[in-house]
């Protein structure tokens, strides 16, 4: 305990630091501040209890959604849609700047430039795809008051133009999209003056938000109020928290796992003496993409399905053809492990440069023992870091998915299996320590201890 109070007591002594901190921790307060907010014209109690009544343990796409955006989308709040037409319309700029040449051009040449240009087109997308889901969620709420009167005002719904309540259309749109544009302006703010990424930090606190509601859902099925056994048993509870320690344990390994290529100096002559080359590393790790993939492969299944089950009354056989990715599917699950090496490879792709690796070397005098510099280099560098996000891209799909089918096996209600599950706990986990990792960094820059000490202390040169 006082390791913990004494790593927190140099983090705030860092002013630098202590502000980042500061600052993450307002604009997050904000996110959590706009959950409660309802849609004007929505009585959010009662789309809440009509969203509870209508799933209730089962498995569903929306108790996913509804996870990811902090429970505003049970509650149809202003920030229902959440982060993920941000991500979507990130997923669609990264194939884009990876399918075009010239845009991957500008990008080398220009980074600044072609950045901009890739932040400005990333904006314009997210408020196209916000107003189309809002516009679908608008229609999904319309269908819903008809079976469950009240959850729209009459007074927004009795303005209409050829039958069609635009008054209503309006709002909603105008209300959900300005939360989703408010959600990926905090993220940016967090990442350029706060600590750590801001999207994934946001999703990260949404996922901590559902703790109490799996936690309390948990000591329901336990049913310790009556001597009749309830849906869960203290044995499935004991095999789901030793999988919710093997998630966080793996998850850890995973994320921090590295493949150290050797590397060494050419000899030098230092006045009249000739020195021998030092040896140092190049660490390649092993899941070079971090929670990415699991974050743009959930997000990018949840685009479709939702489409789905909003549209289902209009277009039955896509509504049909979209159930069939709904989590805990065979189809969903399968799709979910092929994104998640699709996308591991794809942002090691485009982030790991073995050329500019081997130009960098050969220009210091570096060199991998065996191999030649310049190209022979790039080759092996490029070749092992494929066979790394391999191993790294197929471990973080079978701690993705292992908890779920745990999960079902044991009928576990969905409050609790999403939460325990491994996409929010590979989020969780992976967020969390790029985040502490982060505040290492400014602490030894500041010439401080770690803040993730272990085993015997490293301490900046004094």
């Amino acid at each position: 305990m006082n390791i913990m109070f004494d790593a927190l007591k140099r983090v705030f002594s860092v002013p630098d630091l202590k502000k980042k901190i500061l600052i993450t921790f307002a604009l997050l307060a904000i996110c959590r501040l706009g959950v409660f907010i309802p849609v004007p014209g929505i009585n959010g109690e009662l789309v809440e209890s009509m969203f509870r009544k209508q799933l209730g343990g089962s498995q569903n796409l929306f108790q996913l959604v509804d996870i990811f955006s902090g429970g505003a989308f049970s509650q149809m709040t202003v920030l229902a849609l959440g982060i993920v037409p941000y991500i979507s319309a990130s997923i669609i700029m990264q194939l884009l700047t990876a399918l075009f040449p010239g845009l991957q051009r500008e990008m080398r040449e220009n980074p600044e430039s072609g950045r901009r240009k890739v932040i400005k087109w990333t904006r314009i997308l997210t408020i196209i795809l916000a107003l189309l889901q809002s516009s679908l969620f608008a229609r999904f709420a319309l269908e819903n008051n008809i079976k469950t009167p009240g959850m729209i005002v009459n007074e927004i719904l009795n303005i209409q133009a050829f039958g069609i309540p635009w008054m209503f259309y309006l709002v909603v749109m105008s209300a959900m999209t300005t939360g989703t544009v408010l959600l990926m302006w905090i993220g940016e703010q967090i990442t350029d003056k706060g600590i750590g990424n801001g999207i994934s930090l946001i999703i990260t606190v949404n996922i901590l938000a559902s703790v109490p509601t799996a936690v309390g859902s948990m000591i329901s099925q336990l049913n310790l109020d009556s001597q009749d056994p309830g849906q869960m048993t203290f044995a499935s509870l004991a095999m789901l928290l030793g999988v919710f320690v093997f998630v966080i344990i793996a998850t850890i390994l995973v994320v921090q796992g590295q493949r150290k290529i050797p590397l060494q100096y050419a000899r030098r002559i230092v006045g009249r003496k000739e020195v021998q080359g030092a040896t140092a590393h190049i660490p390649l790790k092993v899941n070079y993409a971090g929670v990415i993939p699991v974050i743009f492969g959930s997000s990018l299944l949840m685009f479709p399905a939702t489409l789905g089950s909003f549209m289902g009354a209009k277009f039955p056989w896509f509504a049909e053809f979209t159930s069939m990715l709904f989590p805990g599917s065979m189809l969903h699950t399968l799709l979910y492990v092929l994104l998640i090496v699709f996308f591991s490879y794809f942002w090691t792709a485009t982030q790991f440069h073995p050329d500019q690796i081997a130009s960098d070397m050969k220009k210091n005098g570096a060199f991998i023992p065996g191999i030649r510099q310049g190209k022979p280099t790039s080759d092996y560098l490029e070749s092992t870091m494929n066979r790394v996000t391999l191993i790294g891209a197929i471990s973080l799909a079978i701690i993705a998915i292992f908890p779920t089918i745990v999960s079902r096996l044991l009928g576990v209600d969905a409050r609790i299996s999403y939460f325990f599950g491994g996409t929010s706990l590979l989020i969780l986990v992976g967020v969390i320590l790029d985040t502490m990792k982060q505040i290492e960094s400014h602490l030894i820059m500041k010439r401080y201890d770690g803040f993730m000490t272990r085993g015997k202390r490293t301490r900046g040169r004094s």
